[in-house]
């Protein structure tokens, strides 16, 4: 394509290694050192990247999955101030099947209870200082101790032990990350967003076939907020917005455009869309709303593996496709993909640049009518119907996640 790109990968500590919370942790500053990581990373290219022949006021920051959600953490952390010695870290921002996580603080009840686990698991429950006691653990004693806790591949599948998590007493992360989010306090970058068709099925696997009955369904549900006298209610409320219709062979839910299909157990399909709605569909469509009025913003839904038995375009499905792992670098859904970003890297549109007459022009969002790309194994397209599919879910997210907050004593 002709158009210089340089990649910078940064490494950082993830799970307990990166993300434990804790009190302990909080009183001395220590939260959230994954993030805090990849700023360093940030900083090392602004200070470095000129020797690579790079422009370090020419930088994209691209995540996916728990890269996504740090990419839209970098937007609002310290107070949406994205600049080092006077500069601007980064000028766009590209974030595949994540954006904003609502969750509590460092020092919230089950943050503190993961932390006491993994002491529990190492022996230092009875040391008077059980922070230093950790450090002196041996690293393999230590992973396994901060593996004891519920992990991502198993039956609580989403509700992480392990994220980001504010933590109130430092200005660098001080608030749930959708309340910035909304008060638009980041800086004005042109950013692309978008999803898997089919993101929650990947978890719905993980779960297993024991949710059975609504019933089961909404206990499940109502688990992940285990301090909100009202989840119950909330959960019920929005699991009536993903009915079950048995009755017309159309069991709700992903693998979307299945029909009665790929239900690999009762509630795999309808559990599936939940997930996969409340922690990335929708709130990637709730953030696009807030920030496509003041910056440029383009949205896509990848559906190349719609079809694929139980798992569809299922969460990380993309990555095979936007580093051509498949199909030797030739194959169409790799080549738009790689055609839209470069674009969107050297010359902050994704319609700008190389021209490939085999790509429909990619509209901007905008609240109103929403256009959203769909990448399609063979074709890119205008996703019929533009990004308003469920929204009746996604308001009632929006105004719930408030009601929650609300109910914990915190501010919206």
């Amino acid at each position: 394509m002709n158009q210089p790109v340089i990649w910078v990968a940064v490494n950082y500590r993830v799970s307990g290694f990166g993300f434990l919370a804790g009190k302990e942790l909080a009183a001395e500053g220590s939260t959230n050192l994954g993030l805090r990581d990849q700023r360093l990373g940030l900083q090392w290219t602004a200070d470095n990247i000129a020797a690579f022949g790079g422009d370090p006021d020419k930088v994209t920051i691209w995540g996916e999955s728990a890269g996504a959600i740090s990419v839209y953490d970098h937007l609002i952390i310290n107070g949406g101030d994205n600049t080092y010695k006077g500069r601007p870290l980064y000028r766009a921002a590209i974030a595949n099947s994540g954006s904003a996580v609502p969750t509590e603080d460092v020092k919230a009840p089950q943050a503190q209870k993961i932390y006491d686990q993994v002491v529990m698991h190492t022996g230092c429950t009875n040391e008077k200082d059980t922070l230093a006691c950790l450090r002196k653990t041996s690293y393999h004693k230590l992973l396994n101790a901060i593996n004891s806790v519920p992990s991502l591949v198993g039956y609580r599948a989403l509700d992480l032990s392990y994220l980001p998590r504010p933590d109130p007493g430092d200005d660098f992360f001080p608030e749930s990350p959708e309340v910035p989010g909304l008060a638009l306090k980041w800086p004005k970058v042109p950013i692309i967003m978008g999803d898997q068709e089919d993101e929650g099925t990947l978890f719905g696997l993980f779960v297993g076939n024991n949710i059975t009955t609504n019933a089961e369904l909404v206990q499940y549900l109502a688990s992940y907020f285990p301090t909100n006298p009202n989840a119950v209610q909330l959960v019920t409320g929005l699991a009536n917005l993903y009915p079950d219709e048995p009755d017309k062979g159309q069991p709700s839910g992903a693998p979307f455009n299945t029909g009665d299909k790929n239900n690999l157990y009762p509630q795999f399909k309808r559990l599936s869309a939940i997930l996969g709605d409340i922690v990335f569909t929708l709130p990637r469509r709730i953030v696009l709303d807030v920030a496509s009025p003041r910056v440029n913003t383009w949205s896509y839904i990848s559906s190349v593996l719609r079809g694929t038995p139980v798992l569809g375009s299922c969460h990380g499905s993309d990555l095979f496709f936007d580093f051509g792992l498949i199909g030797e670098g030739d194959d169409f859904r790799s080549t738009s993909t790689q055609t839209y970003y470069i674009n969107f890297i050297n010359n902050l549109d994704p319609n700008k640049g190389v021209k490939n007459e085999s790509l429909v022009t990619w509209p901007k969002y905008n609240s109103k009518t929403r256009p959203l790309l769909e990448l399609g194994k063979n074709y890119t397209g205008l996703y019929p119907g533009g990004d308003h599919f469920r929204q009746a879910a996604a308001d009632y997210l929006r105004v719930s996640t408030n009601d929650m907050m609300q109910s914990e004593g915190r501010n919206s």
